[in-house]
């Protein structure tokens, strides 16, 4: 096992004897110096022909190595999100270092390897190694804070004895021949991650290919750690959207209840919804859907900590009103319109409030200008149209007479938000009905089951091709009666 320990924390560029064709300096072309006129030994122009010739060579060779390693940090740039950055960083690795697989982690905040990524290894291969011990690990040691060397390099990973036993008994198991790795890391962050490529037979990569494989990494180094401090917002406000919802729905007699949310993606998030049941004094259960949007502080696209916390703020607030009158959601809803207008005068609502008696099977409920629920029975699922009205805070004074009815046994209630409904569809009303319909088309194993019904319409509705540009939060919540 070779390590090459740099003077500083970061891996340097020195001034190193390259071949012909390597780039050495990379981000300076430099002509070389040009010979003077060489003679032959019987007096020709050959030997300098023969010296110009060379000289082309290298130019050309500076010239690919150049456009190469152009070529991969350009890909890197286009690369969007930690996962496709991680992906780019292993591929481009590999073809600059003539390898086939590799694996990446990068650096939990407590120190040492993370979650691997792979490249050219299966699932089990990856899990495979992480069984290798911590003091044997070659990542391990790329991610020290001190200590760490510039490059690992083993010619023969199954015959190098500075390994350690598990990870040549891996090496062989699994036909890895030679490896080679570098860190990523910056001076303000430290170590960020570390990569490994390895080669199906023993090999190394030429001094050429290391050169650049270290350009790389030095270039990808800053754009990772963005990645991670990006993917670090992101999850942390994921999960305090998460924690403004409920974290387990509640159980009554006669009553099934399962839920799913898919929330939109941070930088294109317009709103935020909720979902809650609420187990009411008196036995009954209050159900409710909704979404909150505006113009708010911190409101509009990429804004989804602050639509968050106004969702949060509205949902308290609803379930203080259901407490107080649930029996009544037009009281419900025109209690948490006239919140809205006085606590959130620049943001609006859309809602659906239930109040269900779980033993009768008996529903009233109201909606605000939000997508009318669906009622899936063994014959097939129909809208429970509630009355037109405008969304929370639009008008001057908000009211919508409620709907009541009775279902049957076996019968689902799905209440949803728009986000889902527009992805079943090219407008809201083919994807409510597309919605609908989907639901009624569902197997009699997975409509008896709340929980895989939810499950079965995320799959079958949303639009592939608008997944990856969903402004949306996808929202249902549904409830068997049994």
């Amino acid at each position: 096992m070779n390590e090459s320990h740099p003077s500083t924390a970061l891996p340097t560029t020195t001034a190193e004897p390259v071949e012909p064709g390597c780039a050495g300096g990379l981000t300076v072309l430099d002509l070389p110096d040009l010979p003077g006129p060489v003679d032959a030994p019987d007096g020709t122009a050959d030997g300098r022909t023969a010296s110009s010739a060379a000289v082309q060579d290298r130019l050309a060779g500076r010239l690919s190595d150049i456009t190469s390693l152009y070529e991969h940090t350009e890909r890197l740039a286009r690369a969007r999100g930690l996962a496709a950055t991680l992906d780019t960083v292993l591929a481009s690795g590999a073809a600059l270092l003539g390898a086939r697989r590799g694996m990446l982690v990068t650096r939990r905040p407590g120190g040492g390897p993370g979650q691997p990524v792979g490249h050219g290894l299966d699932r089990a291969s990856l899990g495979a190694l992480e069984t290798v011990p911590t003091e044997q690990s070659l990542l391990a040691r790329l991610l020290r804070e001190r200590d760490r060397p510039a490059q690992l390099h083993s010619h023969d990973l199954a015959e190098d004895p500075a390994t350690g036993a598990r990870l040549r008994e891996l090496a062989v198991h699994l036909g890895l021949g030679g490896a080679y790795g570098l860190p990523l890391a910056t001076e303000e962050d430290g170590p960020l991650a570390a990569a490994l490529w390895f080669y199906d037979e023993p090999a190394g990569p030429t001094d050429c290919q290391r050169e650049l494989a270290r350009h790389y990494c030095e270039i990808a180094a800053p754009l990772l750690a963005k990645q991670l401090e990006a993917d670090r917002i992101s999850r942390t406000t994921e999960a305090l959207r998460r924690g403004l919802l409920p974290d387990r729905l509640p159980r009554a007699a006669g009553l099934r209840l399962a839920a799913r949310l898919v929330p939109a993606g941070l930088e294109r998030s317009t709103g935020s919804d909720w979902y809650d049941a609420i187990p009411l004094p008196d036995g009954t259960i209050g159900l409710t859907v909704g979404s909150v949007s505006g113009d708010g502080p911190g409101a509009g696209p990429g804004s989804a900590p602050g639509a968050a916390a106004a969702m949060g703020r509205v949902r308290a607030a609803l379930r203080a009103y259901a407490v107080l009158e649930g029996e009544d959601p037009v009281s419900v809803l025109g209690d948490l319109e006239l919140l809205l207008k006085t606590t959130e005068p620049t943001r609006t609502a859309t809602a659906v409030y239930a109040w269900i008696e779980p033993e009768e099977r008996r529903i009233t409920l109201a909606g605000a200008g939000h997508c009318p629920p669906v009622l899936v029975g063994r014959h097939g699922a129909e809208f429970v149209e509630t009355s037109l009205s405008a969304p929370l805070g639009m008008l001057a004074c908000w009211e919508a007479p409620g709907v009541e009815f009775v279902a049957e046994r076996g019968d689902t209630l799905l209440l949803y938000t728009e986000g889902l409904a527009r992805r079943c569809g090219p407008t809201l009303h083919a994807g409510q009905a597309n919605l609908r319909r989907a639901a009624a088309d569902a197997p009699r194993d997975v409509r008896i089951d709340p929980d895989r019904l939810c499950a079965h319409l995320l799959a079958v509705c949303p639009d592939p091709e608008a997944a990856g540009t969903a402004t949306d939060d996808l929202m249902l919540l549904a409830a068997r009666f049994e």
